[in-house]
């Protein structure tokens, strides 16, 4: 399988098409947006470039990588030749139905189709595809050219076959696959969003400040970045949709999202992408100063 198509070229979409790209996969990077393609090749090409000036790839390499990327307004015309089809849209739901239909309808029939969710369930996405057999999901870490794991998401019935080429394909990318059940939230973020969401709260009853928090859990845990401020890299959208479709798969109130979080999420006050979370990142240079941590 050497030609990727990976839908959405937002932050995850873009990571997820740099790396395939660098590994010499052909990737058709597919979004809606021109503006979203263009914002998302810049992204891969400052990353490129950091990595260049810290030796850790040559230009040579780095030319490689966007020329193996091609991008596409159209879906149709983008995944016309794909052997697999990774979806990394907005964490919706019915979205992800709908993409997942037309992927269905335009895709050959061999193509493997994959989602980046982190938390919908991946049975229910094959569900509308009349090829459920062949629907697993690749849950990618932020940043994807960085971060090692990749949690493979067997649907109810996805087949071995299919699970098993996905492993190994993960693994020529230089990633470490991790395969779990179809459950809400997986592993990664039924374990994550629980202690944010208890950070939060900490916060709300007042035990103790933003600072204060994040610090306790660096210092006293050994968590290269706390919870809040961890929360706001990853957007308080994107947290409290987890916490949501958690809380509904178990019907269970600790997966219930902290009020703070929602009303937070109701102002607009979103993390990084908002320029205001937890912290202030009204100045792009405190911002890119978080981003780097983890360049």
């Amino acid at each position: 399988m050497k030609n990727v198509a990976v839908i959405g070229a937002g932050t995850m979409g873009n990571g997820i098409a740099h790396t395939f790209a660098q590994s010499g996969f052909k990737v058709q990077l597919i979004d809606v947006s021109e503006t979203a393609l263009k914002k998302g090749l810049d992204v891969i090409s400052k990353n490129l470039d950091r990595m260049l000036s810290k030796e850790k790839i040559t230009q040579e390499q780095k030319e490689q990588t966007l020329g193996n990327i091609t991008t596409f307004t159209n879906i149709t015309e983008g995944v016309e030749y794909a052997s697999l089809v990774i979806e990394a849209a907005t964490e919706n739901l019915d979205l992800k139905l709908k993409i997942f239909k037309q992927l269905d309808k335009d895709c050959p029939d061999d193509t493997i189709l994959a989602t980046n969710t982190s938390s919908i369930s991946i049975t229910q996405i094959a569900a509308v595809t009349s090829r459920p057999e062949m629907v697993i999901g690749m849950h990618f870490m932020n940043p994807v050219p960085i971060m090692k794991l990749v949690e493979i998401i067997r649907g109810y019935n996805t087949s071995d076959e299919v699970t098993n080429l996905i492993m190994e394909m993960s693994k020529t990318l230089g990633k470490i696959p991790v395969e779990v059940n179809d459950y809400p939230g997986f592993v990664a973020n039924r374990i994550l969003m629980p202690m944010i969401n208890e950070s939060i709260e900490t916060l709300y009853n007042g035990v103790a400040t933003v600072q204060n928090i994040d610090t306790v859990m660096k210092l006293g845990m050994a968590h290269p970045m706390g919870p809040l401020q961890l929360a706001d890299f990853i957007g308080l959208d994107i947290c409290l949709s987890i916490l949501n479709v958690m809380y509904d798969g178990f019907k269970n109130p600790k997966y219930a999202p902290c009020p703070l979080l929602v009303n937070m999420v109701a102002a607009g006050k979103l993390g990084i992408k908002s320029g205001e979370g937890f912290y202030d990142y009204s100045e792009s240079r405190r911002a890119e100063k978080v981003a780097k941590q983890f360049s």
